[in-house]
């Protein structure tokens, strides 16, 4: 099954290209997007035995992997539409893009072998690369460009600490490989000084991909410049993986009994995320931009819980499944905004619940979801991260994470009343309407974090509870 769910957009996404007809090409994103779904929940009601495998799921890459499901099964009904409106740009390189990067994202999950996982990840940078200059201005092509140079330079710090990882094997006498079950194993034997090494430069190294402050740089580029449903799947389905990269590491930093250092130095970047995210968010004048630097801030807080640890580890979990659903949501319905007014410059978008009820609608919900508002589902992980914080004695940490969210709030807020309220001006008037393919993907992201934020079904909080168990052990 997991073969299945790496090798069939793959195949599908061969079809794309050879695919003479443009109408029927934009079909073949929600087959893929339908069958992979249906895969996962397959694996998620039987889940499969983890072992000394390439390939294999536990609890904590099963959850990265449904949400990323979710996510682009969503994108994948809104690319229709989408794609169909921007029928002059052409169809056949980013239907072809979108499907390479579902296998790109999916094998990085699934895989147990952190040469693997490296691979994959870097997969994820090439095929995404095209999709960021979807749009084929000078601003597109700069956002990419600069968004393939640092993620290059950050993945291949990732590799040297990979390669720390083999070298702190080779000193201790152990068995030297990449496979992630064989270091957990043979942690305690390997060489503490080249372990922490390697740790570092994996945080550095995948943390850019993640957009962890200070390198997050290409983030505002690269979000600002490419489509919706591209920010959407970037936002929530790219940083997701890159997360659980840095996550593995973690693992294996607490089986050799260094896990205190290691979430101390994530608790570092993460209060710096938060930090700059909430400085840059204050007058923003681009939409996309400025859900960027949403994004800085939502990688901060995950960063955040799990350098707590305890409670707040489950909230951070419980977090990366509402970033995730709730930054899906505001992309999509940011990009039929962007298409009605013909700009992402704020102050060019005024009356957007006017001219597009629906969307406008969705749009200042995600606002209330994504800046932690009750009843949504931001609002309980943030607040059990909160505990978390409380819990440990961290005050004064607590303290700058609440008035960081909340300068984050009236920032964020200000901006997008004025969008949603006001009347519009009717010489931007486009004739976009709201279609039911466009507003059905963000509207259904946007009741998935409305239910979060008043039910968790018991699966997911065991599938939760069962993901804490594999950072806490120690």
């Amino acid at each position: 099954m997991l073969l299945f769910l790496v090798l069939f957009p793959l195949l599908l996404g061969a079809l794309a290209f050879m695919l003479p007809s443009e109408r029927w090409r934009c079909w073949l994103l929600p087959l893929a997007g339908t069958l992979h779904l249906g895969g996962v929940t397959s694996i998620a009601c039987h889940p499969l035995p983890v072992g000394d495998l390439w390939l294999g799921l536990d609890p904590l890459s099963l959850l990265v992997l449904l949400v990323t499901s979710i996510l682009y099964f969503a994108c994948s009904i809104y690319a229709v539409s989408y794609l169909q409106l921007r029928s002059d740009r052409g169809t056949r390189t980013i239907v072809a893009c979108l499907l390479i990067f579902l296998s790109a994202m999916t094998l990085a999950t699934a895989a147990r072998h952190l040469g693997l996982l490296w691979m994959a990840v870097e997969a994820t940078t090439i095929a995404s690369a095209p999709l960021i200059y979807y749009n084929r201005n000078r601003l597109s092509i700069e956002a990419t460009w600069k968004y393939l140079l640092i993620c290059s330079v950050g993945i291949a710090l990732a590799l040297l600490g990979m390669l720390f990882l083999a070298y702190a094997a080779l000193l201790g006498g152990v068995e030297v490989t990449l496979q992630f079950d064989h270091l957990l194993a043979e942690s305690s034997f390997l060489s503490t000084a080249w372990l922490r090494a390697g740790f570092v430069f994996l945080l550095v190294g995948f943390g850019t991909k993640m957009g962890l402050a200070p390198l997050h740089s290409w983030k505002p580029d690269a979000y600002g410049e490419a489509p919706g449903m591209i920010g959407a799947l970037l936002a929530g389905g790219l940083t997701s993986v890159s997360f659980l990269a840095i996550l593995r590491a973690l693992q294996i930093m607490n089986a050799a009994g260094l896990g205190d250092l290691a979430r101390q130095q994530l608790l570092a970047l993460g209060v710096l995320s938060l930090l700059i995210a909430a400085i840059f968010m204050v007058r923003q004048n681009d939409v996309k931009r400025m859900l960027a630097y949403s994004s800085v801030e939502h990688m901060g807080i995950l960063a955040i819980g799990i350098g707590i640890g305890g409670i707040a580890t489950f909230g951070a979990l419980l977090h990366l499944v509402n970033n995730a659903l709730t930054k899906g949501c505001m992309f999509l319905s940011v990009g039929n905004i962007h298409r009605a007014f013909a700009s992402k410059k704020i102050t060019d978008i005024h009356g957007a619940m006017r001219r597009l009820p629906i969307s406008g609608t969705i749009f200042l919900a995600g606002f209330f979801a994504v800046t932690g508002s009750p009843p949504f589902g931001p609002f309980i992980s943030e607040f059990t991260i909160l505990r978390g914080i409380f819990a440990g004695g961290h005050f004064w940490l607590a303290g700058a994470f609440l008035l960081l969210l909340a300068i984050v709030f009236i920032g964020m807020g200000s901006t997008v009343l004025g969008m949603v309220q006001g009347t519009p001006d009717e010489s931007t008037d486009t004739a976009f309407k709201d279609t039911f393919l466009l507003v059905a993907p963000p509207l259904l992201l946007l009741l998935l974090v409305l239910l979060l934020g008043l039910y968790l079904p018991p699966p997911l909080r065991h599938l939760l509870e069962e993901a804490v168990v594999m950072l806490e052990v120690k």
